[in-house]
């Protein structure tokens, strides 16, 4: 990997575009990075990281504001990184997430972050902008993570003077964050959780076959034991037992069976006795009842039937006949509220009625009368709404001819945009071509330019052959001369020294070749001409087609006349809408004001009808209200006449039913032979007591029948017999019980043997499956052991550890060599991976082992410039081993940060000459101190001036 050009704007304390020529820097292969303290010199190294990977390492990279405070708000942040990376030269530019001004009223809002790739030498492929996107290309190309690239591209020699300096918990720590070996600790947990869930499990097994045994146990009622041949012997004595049972269980049920034969003849015995005594206490009480009384009462109230329902419907007359009578009062008193005082009721209601008929031509005038005052009020509220319709009409005329203005002067906007709309559109379109184009231009620029070189180059290999060729164009010649021939040079037909052919020369077919080559570059160049030729042509097609407008407005102008142009049709719609509105309010206008003046003209005139049909009805009325009043009581008072002589009629005609009624009755009742209606009555039953006495009667009957045919039946049983049922009763139930008890014996003796059977077969099945689980368990808790330190981990170190100890092996011997040569051969590091003291973890022990004395020491005990050397080996050794290890890119750019001020002026001849080697075979390297000595060893120097305004760089190429 190869820095090129490092620009960077409004970021960290650099207010304005700075830019770095790594180029031009690294031509020596080495540079000074120097400034006051402050000034901003790791900040240029943090661009780089933010352009690579978007964060800042160290402390840094927890704070995410990497604007410039003294920047211009209209001034975006951006940091552009150009490199070569495997024979791929690409560039960078991403800014990240930065408040900025408002485009629109006050205020900041945020910009969010952006990022860009883009592919200038060795590849083919597209630009990448996606964030993520471009993380996962550089990352792939580097071959290394971002922690991994700031451990061998920026050497921390402060972490390892910590760590020369530490105990071994805290050599552990500083390596862990040096080599990143997190996910080693996670191994040594994933197996511990594995231990620990394989525990939980096997233990739940465990538990499972323990809870078998008690069921065992349980089921078979004995203690559990994890003896060997328990749970056969359990077995055995279960299948006894069912033995024994069986035998018990068939005796007793044979004693059983005769016990209750037994019992079965005594209860038939005992069941005869008991209906003969019953069937001669029935007959006894059967004979002792009043049976003929019950058959002469159901024989009067059978013969009272027909009287009861005649007398009945003398009480309906009677009712009805109170009716009429009340009907007949009401009557009579309506007819006086009336204020009739007559006798002769029907032929007065004639006389009422023919008077009625006389007012019956003036009833239809009243009626007219009052249909007549409705329309006047009608009329009257019609006027009135009238008069409101053509106010409102009124004021809505007033108010059209501004509409009209308006609509009339938005509809002329619109036809003059829509006139417009073209000229602005071509302006437009250029605009927005504008963008496109300048980026084809320097696409096509760039095209150019390796056309350029290509070409060049081609040109310069047809000179170097054309060169060569001529330089050997002696054996050329030589070649083509023939004995006996003059040469076609001197014209000698001898040739006694032609010269002779040589290894790698050139003839006409490697110059015909060559200018094909040039030949074809020099079209391609052609082609790149013209495309950047038309490139340039196309803008300045779009910057004639603006004028003198800008973009942004052309955009504008042309955005707000194509608004405008839409709304033509809308305005034209409106106008000429308005317009129709105009005349139709106009022409109802006229027709409302017709209508207003007949509706006044009709009003005067039914005025006056009215007030004289009304003095002819007041004449007429009497003193009622109005004429159809009086028509109304006359019709009235004739129907409340003919009303009361109907009600006195059917009085008379009610009197007359309910008498006959009566006879009717008492006639009935000498019939049934009753001496009058009242015996009748009396002995009448209701039905349910009559169907009662029946049912009285009919089981008199069948007890006494029943009772006859029972003793009939058991003539030959003795009812003073006795028969002791409670001891043959007694005697087979104890039978039965013991059947009983010794069949439930048998039962439960079965069951017990199924049931242990059964959980015997489980638990065999169990301990089966036990077997791996325990084996299984076994290996994986003495490997985790191992893993963790402990067990049969004879070095009682962790995975973790191991790992860690080896990386620090790998890395002492690379920094061995470096020490050993920056020293003058007297220190080199000794790794030890032997246990530590009173048993703690070893494997991290790094001494420093001095020639001088031939023995090893603690490096602490190293001087402030010694100590530097040891750190700087160090860095350099993790850097070979972290580029090896990763199978990165090679890296050609490299940064030392500091602790050149330890160091006196031999030992900073040998760190200088150690550099020297880094910058072999075409590696940049670049050094960030305050030493004053090193700026008149180092020609080339980046120096950052800090100022209150914010910083700014300064490059001295000596």
């Amino acid at each position: 990997m190869r820095l090129h050009r490092l620009e960077l704007t409004a970021f960290g304390p650099y207010p304005k575009p700075e830019s770095v020529d790594f180029d031009e820097l690294g031509a020596d292969g080495l540079f000074l990075l120097h400034g006051d303290t402050g000034a901003g010199k790791t900040t240029l190294l943090d661009a780089v990281a933010f352009a690579l990977f978007g964060r800042v390492p160290g402390a840094r990279g927890d704070v995410k504001k990497l604007r410039c405070e003294y920047a211009d708000p209209e001034v975006p942040t951006e940091v552009s990184l150009e490199l070569t990376v495997q024979s791929r030269r690409f560039r960078i530019v991403r800014s990240p997430e930065f408040d900025r001004p408002k485009k629109r009223g006050g205020g900041f809002t945020t910009q969010p972050a952006k990022c860009s790739l883009t592919w200038l030498e060795g590849w083919d492929g597209e630009g990448i902008t996606r964030i993520d996107d471009v993380a996962r290309a550089v990352e792939d190309m580097l071959g290394m993570s971002y922690e991994q690239f700031f451990q061998v591209v920026l050497l921390p020699q402060g972490e390892f003077a910590k760590f020369l300096r530490s105990d071994t918990a805290e050599r552990e720590v500083l390596l862990e964050k040096l080599f990143g070996t997190e996910r080693f600790l996670d191994v040594e947990k994933w197996f511990r959780d594995r231990r620990v869930i394989a525990g939980r499990v096997l233990e739940e097994r465990r538990q499972g076959a323990a809870k078998l045994v008690h069921r065992v146990a349980e089921a078979a009622s004995e203690e559990p034991s994890d003896e060997p041949g328990w749970l056969e012997s359990v077995l055995e004595r279960l299948s006894a037992a069912v033995a024994e049972a069986e035998a018990l269980s068939e005796e007793t049920a044979g004693v059983a069976d005769g016990a209750d034969a037994l019992l079965a003849q005594a209860r038939v015995q005992a069941d005869q006795l008991r209906r003969v005594r019953e069937a001669r206490e029935l007959l006894d009480r059967v004979e002792a009842a009043d049976s003929a009384s019950w058959f002469a009462e159901r024989d009067a109230a059978r013969r009272a039937i027909p009287v009861v329902p005649a007398h009945g419907e003398i009480a309906k007359l009677q009712q009805s006949y109170e009716f009429a009578l009340r009907d007949e009062t009401r009557a009579a008193e309506v007819l006086a509220r009336l204020g009739y005082e007559g006798t002769e009721l029907r032929e007065d209601a004639e006389r009422h009625r023919e008077e009625a008929g006389g007012l019956g031509e003036l009833a239809a005038e009243a009626e007219r009368q009052q249909a007549d005052v409705r329309k006047l009020s009608v009329l009257k509220n019609s006027s009135h709404q009238v008069e409101r319709r053509l106010l409102a009409l009124n004021a809505e005329l007033e108010v059209l001819p501004e509409r009209l203005a308006r609509c009339r002067a938005q509809l002329d906007a619109a036809v003059e945009a829509s006139g417009r709309l073209e000229s602005l559109k071509v302006r437009a379109d250029a605009a927005e071509a504008l963008p496109g184009a300048t980026r084809a231009l320097e696409r096509t620029k760039n095209e150019l330019h390796q056309a350029i070189d290509v070409h060049q180059k081609a040109k310069d290999v047809l000179q170097q052959v054309r060169h060569q060729r001529l330089e050997n164009m002696a054996i050329e010649l030589a070649a083509a001369l023939k004995s006996g021939k003059p040469c076609a040079v001197c014209g000698s037909p001898s040739h006694p020294a032609p010269a002779q052919p040589m290894l790698g020369g050139v003839d006409a077919s490697d110059e015909e070749e060559a200018a094909r080559d040039e030949q074809a570059a020099l079209e391609r160049r052609t082609e790149a001409e013209r495309a950047a030729h038309a490139a340039e042509l196309r803008i300045q097609a779009c910057w004639e087609a603006l004028g003198s407008a800008e973009p942004a407005v052309a955009l504008a102008e042309h955005r707000t006349a194509l608004d405008l142009a839409r709304t033509r049709s809308q305005r034209q719609t409106e106008f000429v809408g308005l317009e129709a509105k105009t005349r139709d309010l106009g022409a109802e206008k006229g027709k409302v004001e017709q209508d207003l003046v007949g509706l006044r003209t009709e009003h005067t005139s039914l005025v006056a009808v009215v007030e004289e049909r009304a003095a002819r009805l007041d004449k007429a009325r009497g003193e009622h209200e109005d004429v159809l009043t009086r028509r109304d009581h006359l019709l009235k008072l004739a129907k409340a006449l003919v009303d009361l002589a109907d009600r006195r009629t059917a009085r008379d005609s009610a009197l007359a039913r309910v008498r006959e009624q009566q006879a009717s009755v008492a006639a009935l009742a000498t019939e049934a032979g009753f001496p009058d209606v009242a015996a009748a009555l009396a002995a009448h039953r209701p039905a349910i007591k009559l169907e009662a006495l029946d049912d009285r009667i009919a089981q008199w009957e069948r007890a006494r029948a029943s009772a006859l045919a029972t003793l009939e039946e058991l003539a030959e049983v003795d009812p003073e017999a006795e028969v002791d049922l409670n001891e043959v009763t007694a005697q087979a139930s104890a039978a039965r019980t013991a059947a009983s008890a010794a069949q439930t014996r048998l039962a439960r003796a079965q069951a017990a043997l199924e049931r242990v059977s059964e959980l015997a077969a489980r638990l065999r099945a169990e301990r089966r499956s036990l077997e791996p689980l325990e084996a299984t368990y076994a290996e994986l808790d003495a490997l985790t052991d191992v893993i963790n330190g402990r067990g049969q981990n004879s070095k009682k170190m962790t995975l973790r550890s191991y790992v860690l100890a080896a990386r620090l092996e790998e890395v002492a011997v690379a920094a061995s060599a470096r020490l050993h040569r920056m020293s003058q051969g007297r220190y080199s590091f000794v790794h030890s991976d032997t246990a530590g003291a009173r048993g703690t973890r070893g494997g991290l022990s790094l001494d420093v082992l001095d020639d001088y004395s031939g023995r090893s020491r603690p490096a602490k005990t190293l001087s402030g410039g010694e100590s530097f050397l040891a750190s700087l080996s160090l860095a350099l050794g993790l850097a070979d081993v972290v580029a090896n290890e990763t199978g990165g890119a090679l890296l050609d750019t490299l940064f030392v940060d500091e602790g050149f001020g330890t160091l006196d002026s031999d030992t900073l001849d040998i760190v200088m000459n150690t550099l020297d080697e880094l910058r072999a075979g075409g590696r940049v390297v670049g050094l960030v101190s305050h030493v004053e000595e090193l700026r008149q060893r180092i020609p080339t120097r980046l120096r950052v001036r800090k100022a209150r305004t914010g910083s700014t760089l300064e490059v001295s190429l000596g």
